[in-house]
């Protein structure tokens, strides 16, 4: 397949574009600069210059390819709503270009909760209400009635080499406070995936995947917050405490909706369907191995 993909050279796209382009694929990646379009040469890729605010690029890009995987999106929480309505708006444009070919698209979503300390599986649906952190799975969902195979990829924290995701955003804070908290009992969870076993999702549902479907690159289904913030005290040799949820925004700041969540995940029917087989390190076995302590 020619895919054209969007966030090729992000730390889940470039791992993603690695796979498909090893798996026989041509990859067309949306470039901004001089430096992604080198990226994507090394990778084995092919660059379309442009941005996700460029539509008209985006249709081109779609219209010209065989199947669309999206994967950018920002974590510029200053701007998370001009991002939002920008992810929605390219979506719409690459849905249009795709309308009545019955072609894949593959957005991403995060596995963020439904519903608080309930096991999120495939067929949960998110509510059909106007916030901006739902819309890109409205969105997509939209483009199966216009003759798109449309799918989603849920995301959880994803960890592998030099990461920036929200393990590396609590040791920072552990740096900055002097200590490591985690909220009450710290029995509340998250889910994890190593990138390269989350980026090979994305071409699997593109092969197998059914039109309207939702998956989930989930590998853990979800390790309590008390052991990852033991790894971290141990690791930086700082003391580990328990802080009540009052206390939580104080010390977390930004991350304090992530570090609260209790948010276990099911991949069972993604793995049925798709014969995706995670290989990759657990968030544990990288902590203790990676590069998640050196200095950036």
């Amino acid at each position: 397949m020619r895919i054209f993909m969007t966030g090729a050279t992000g730390y889940i796209g470039s791992s993603a574009v690695k796979d498909m382009v090893e798996a026989g694929h041509e990859v067309i990646g949306l470039a901004r600069s001089d430096e992604n379009e080198a990226k994507l040469r090394s990778l084995g890729a092919k660059a379309l210059r442009g941005d996700l605010a460029d539509l008209e690029v985006l249709r081109r890009g779609a219209a010209e390819a065989d199947a669309v995987a999206h994967l950018a999106f920002s974590m510029d929480l200053s701007r998370m709503v001009e991002n939002g309505q920008m992810e929605v708006a390219a979506i719409e444009a690459m849905g249009d270009a795709l309308a009545g070919t019955g072609k894949p698209f593959v957005s991403t979503s995060g596995t963020g909760l439904i519903v608080n300390g309930v096991q999120l599986t495939e067929d949960m649906q998110r509510p059909d209400d106007e916030q901006l952190f739902r819309r890109p799975e409205q969105e997509t969902k939209k483009l199966v009635a216009k003759g798109v195979k449309a799918m989603i990829v849920r995301i959880p924290q994803v960890n592998g080499p030099r990461n920036s995701g929200f393990v590396p955003a609590l040791i920072r804070i552990a740096r900055e406070k002097g200590y490591v908290a985690y909220v009450g009992e710290g029995a509340n969870r998250w889910p994890a995936a190593h990138r390269d076993d989350a980026a090979r999702v994305y071409r699997l549902a593109m092969e197998k995947g059914k039109a309207g479907r939702i998956y989930h690159a989930v590998a853990e289904e979800g390790y309590r917050l008390r052991d990852l913030a033991q790894i971290i005290a141990e690791r930086l040799n700082l003391s580990l405490r328990s802080i009540a949820p009052e206390d939580a925004n104080a010390y977390y700041g930004f991350v304090t909706m992530f570090a609260t969540m209790d948010n276990p995940v099911s991949s069972a029917a993604t793995r049925a369907e798709l014969g995706w087989r995670p290989t990759g390190p657990t968030t544990f076995e990288d902590l203790r191995n990676g590069d998640y302590f050196d200095p950036k």
